[in-house]
């Protein structure tokens, strides 16, 4: 297995630019994919889960030319050129569940499947959801969960729509994005809380931008009007990716001071709101146009805190490391979703948090972490194949201490060249 080992770091400064938002990138793929006309998408990330995407769309039928630092797609107005196709989307979730929607009303033969972990992580809230109205899918090995095949059906969306909320933003996500391809007026009734609501605001911030507006009433009902249609809307820029954009801020209140280029505190991504969360724990912030600085406090440590985290669930990932470095014992509440992501995050969360010194209680949606007197040193980190832990964990050695990364090659599911610019920040 191949290690990463990080030498014991104690100072941050300089600057770092983002890459693309993973969210808004293969959202923007599957509407600029779905539209009328022909989208120059600026700013879009290069990871294996847009690569995942792009694949997909190849194979559908979709035309993508690469120029200088633009990729333009060829909209397909909604009905997709190849009705026949095998889909492999890896581990890559904001590909499988969108296009598992899309090719539901695609009139299509189509085989979708992953990595093994994939076939892990559940699908049957939206798979029922979209045989409700008269979906042909089937779960090829177990029951609510990948592979899938889907045929193609007489389709009915006269009545509501029902989809779990406490699950996975994505599903809902899904079907929002696939709805439109009926051309019939359609309504979504969430079942539940909704968790992740910012996500939902991405999607339907992208879907605007795409001319098509849904009626929302609160978070529990979602109305696609009759006759919606995608549109292109000639060029769109991808944000620089929040979520990324956590463990530079991070660096910054731990080791010194870090301008994060590519995002400001307009960004239509609910992880933005890390940041705020940063300065609750004592994080210095400084909001600027297109850039956000965070420095260290005039503390020896942060401060612990209590915090409901449902709003930025995969953020709140590095808020559990900043823990490390913080007076006292911080919970982290509401963070049931880590379970279905591309490991069980609360698990391997707490596992790995022990390793380097802390005191940890791991609930069935909630993490707490006491700091320790003195971080363990040398500590080996198993990352289970998911990117942010990986990242996470680059934090600890700001705390003085060597640590080894094991497959620290995970990152390139959304930040392939993270631990090089990790490295240009520290000293």
């Amino acid at each position: 297995m191949e290690q990463l080992h990080l030498k014991p770091a104690v100072h941050v400064s300089g600057e770092m630019q983002l890459p693309g938002s993973k969210s808004i990138s293969n959202r923007t793929l599957l509407l600029a994919a779905l539209a009328n006309g022909t989208t120059e998408i600026k700013g879009l990330l290069a990871s294996d889960d847009t690569d995942r995407m792009l694949e997909a769309l190849a194979i559908l039928g979709i035309t993508l030319t690469k120029k200088d630092d633009s990729l333009f797609v060829e909209g397909c107005s909604g009905n997709f050129p190849n009705k026949q196709a095998d889909l492999f989307l890896g581990n890559a979730g904001t590909a499988f569940r969108p296009l598992t929607a899309a090719l539901a009303f695609s009139n299509g033969d189509y085989h979708l499947h992953g990595v093994p972990r994939m076939h892990e992580r559940p699908i049957g809230d939206l798979v029922n959801a979209l045989q409700s109205a008269g979906a042909e899918i089937k779960c090829l090995a177990n029951d609510g969960f990948p592979p899938l095949q889907i045929s193609p059906a007489n389709l009915d969306v006269s009545k509501p729509i029902q989809i779990r909320g406490d699950v996975s933003s994505q599903f809902l996500t899904a079907l929002l994005m696939a709805l439109p391809l009926t051309g019939q007026q359609a309504t979504i009734e969430v079942v539940g809380e909704l968790i992740s609501k910012p996500y939902i605001e991405i999607t339907l911030n992208l879907m605007a931008k795409f001319g098509v507006q849904v009626q929302r009433d609160g978070w529990q009902g979602f109305t696609i009007p009759a006759n919606s249609q995608y549109s292109s809307p000639n060029i769109i820029y991808v944000e620089g990716d929040a979520s990324s954009a956590s463990y530079f801020l991070a660096a910054g209140a731990i080791g010194g001071s870090l301008d994060v280029q590519g995002i400001d505190a307009n960004s239509i991504q609910g992880d933005v709101k890390f940041a705020e969360a940063l300065a609750l724990m004592g994080g210095v912030i400084h909001y600027g146009e297109n850039q956000i600085t965070a420095s260290k406090p005039n503390t020896p440590k942060l401060k612990a805190i209590d915090l409901d985290c449902n709003h930025i669930p995969d953020a709140a990932m590095t808020l559990a490391i900043l823990a490390l470095f913080a007076d006292g014992t911080t919970t982290l509440r509401n963070i049931a979703s880590w379970r279905v992501k591309e490991t069980d995050r609360l698990t391997a969360m707490a596992t790995e948090l022990r390793k380097v010194g802390a005191t940890v209680i791991e609930g069935e949606d909630y993490i707490t972490i006491t700091s320790p007197a003195e971080l363990t040193p040398n500590a080996q980190i198993d990352t289970y194949d998911d990117h942010r832990m990986a990242m996470c964990f680059s934090l600890v050695s700001l705390g003085g201490v060597p640590i080894t990364i094991n497959d620290p090659t995970c990152v390139a599911k959304t930040f392939p060249h993270y631990f090089e610019v990790f490295a240009t920040i520290v000293s």
